[in-house]
C-alpha cells in the first residue's frame, strides 16, 4: 500500500501532475479510461498504468490493489468523484482532487463521518484555487485577534482549460452564495474593488468551494470570496473545439494574484496579497505535493483542507508563491 495513482492522468492538468509527481520521486500509478495515451504517457515517465472505467465497482476496487492514495484529476467531477469517494472507503485509499467545483466540497462534507469511520481522509482541492486562497486566508485571519469576517478575491489571468471550461459551464449556478454567520446563503450579484497590486479593479462576486474550506480551517462565520479575470479566462462558443490548455509559454506570461481582507471583532481591517504562478502550474505542482505528503503519512481521517492539513503555509512552498501584508 506504497503507491501514488493519478487517474485522469493523460488530461491536461492530470498530465501536469504526473509529470511533477514523477520528477519528485513519488512512487505513482497513472490510471484512466483509454488504454493508448495511458500506456505513451505511462513509457514516457518510466511509470506503471492501470486502464479501467468508473462503471464497474469490481474493476475500480482491483484497480486500487496496492494503492494506499488516489489524485482524481478527471473532470467533470460530479461525473467522477461519488464514484472514487466511495471507493475509496471501500478499500482505505485516502483521496485528493483538483475539483473547483462547490457539489464536491458539499459531498465531502456529507461524507465526513463515514470516511472518519473508515480511516480515510478526504481532501478535495489539494491543489489549485482551494490551496492558494485558503493559505492566504489562513495567514491574514491569524494577524487578528477575533476575525469575524473574511473577503477574499482571485485574479485568474490567462486561458482555460478545455476541461475546466466544460466543468465550469456544467456547475455554473445561478445565485451566488456567501457565508454569512456560518451559513451559506445567497446574495445578491456584487461588485467590489481590490487591489491585486497595481491599482484598484472590478471583481466579481462568484461561489467558490473556498466558502466552505475557508469556514472549516479558520471558522470565521462570515466569508465572500470575488474574482477578476483578464486574458480571455472564460472562454465563450463551441467549448469541445477548444485546444486542451494553454501553452507553456502562455502559462509562463500569466501569472495569478490574490488579495484578503480580513476584519476583526472590533472592526480593524488587515490585508494581505498573494502573488504565484499560473494556476495549472500551481495546481499541478500543489496536488502532486499534497500526494506525496500523503502518501509519506501527512494525513487525517475524514474531510481536510490543503491549509488545514498542512498549514498556513503551505503555499509558499509551492514555486515561487508570496504572501505579502499589506
Amino acid at each position: 500500500m506504497n503507491k501514488l495513482m493519478i487517474y485522469g492522468a493523460t488530461g491536461y492538468t492530470g498530465r501536469l501532475v504526473a509529470e511533477h509527481a514523477a520528477a519528485a520521486g513519488t512512487n505513482i500509478v497513472l490510471a484512466g479510461r483509454s488504454e493508448k495515451p495511458l500506456a505513451e504517457l505511462a513509457s514516457q515517465l518510466g511509470v506503471e498504468y492501470r486502464v479501467f472505467a468508473l462503471d464497474d465497482d469490481a474493476l475500480i476496487d482491483r484497480s486500487l490493489t496496492g494503492v494506499s492514495v488516489i489524485i482524481n484529476a478527471a473532470g467533470p467531477f460530479l461525473r467522477t468523484a461519488k464514484i472514487l469517494i466511495e471507493a475509496t472507503i471501500r478499500n482505505g485509499v485516502h483521496y485528493i482532487d483538483t475539483a473547483a467545483e462547490l457539489d464536491s466540497y458539499r459531498l465531502a462534507e456529507k461524507l465526513d463521518s463515514e470516511t472518519k469511520a473508515a480511516g480515510v481522509m478526504l481532501l478535495p482541492g489539494g491543489g489549485g484555487s482551494v490551496a492558494m486562497l485558503g493559505s492566504l486566508a489562513g495567514h491574514a485571519a491569524a494577524r487578528v485577534h477575533d476575525p469575524r469576517r473574511i473577503r477574499i478575491a482571485m485574479h485568474v489571468a490567462g486561458g482555460m482549460s478545455r476541461g475546466s471550461a466544460i466543468s465550469a459551464t456544467e456547475n455554473m449556478t445561478a445565485e451566488t452564495l456567501a457565508r454569512v454567520d456560518g451559513e451559506l446563503v445567497t446574495v445578491p450579484n456584487n461588485i467590489q474593488k481590490f487591489d491585486f497590486g497595481q491599482g484598484a479593479v472590478d471583481s466579481f462576486q462568484v461561489t467558490l468551494p473556498d466558502l466552505i474550506t475557508i469556514w472549516r480551517a479558520t471558522g470565521v462565520p462570515n466569508i465572500e470570496t470575488f474574482v477578476h479575470v483578464t486574458g480571455g479566462a472564460f472562454p465563450q462558443g463551441d467549448l469541445s473545439a477548444l485546444p486542451d490548455g494553454p501553452t507553456e509559454e502562455e502559462r509562463q506570461a500569466n501569472r495569478y494574484q490574490a488579495v484578503v481582507e480580513v476584519t476583526d471583532a472590533d472592526g480593524h481591517v488587515v490585508r494581505s496579497i498573494l502573488n504565484t504562478v499560473n494556476g495549472y502550474n500551481f495546481t499541478a505542482i500543489a496536488v502532486a505535493e499534497a500526494g506525496r505528503r500523503v502518501l509519506a503519512g501527512e494525513a487525517r481521517p475524514g474531510f481536510q483542507t490543503p491549509a488545514g492539513l498542512f498549514g498556513n503555509g503551505f503555499a509558499e512552498t509551492i514555486a515561487d508563491t508570496t504572501i505579502a501584508d499589506l
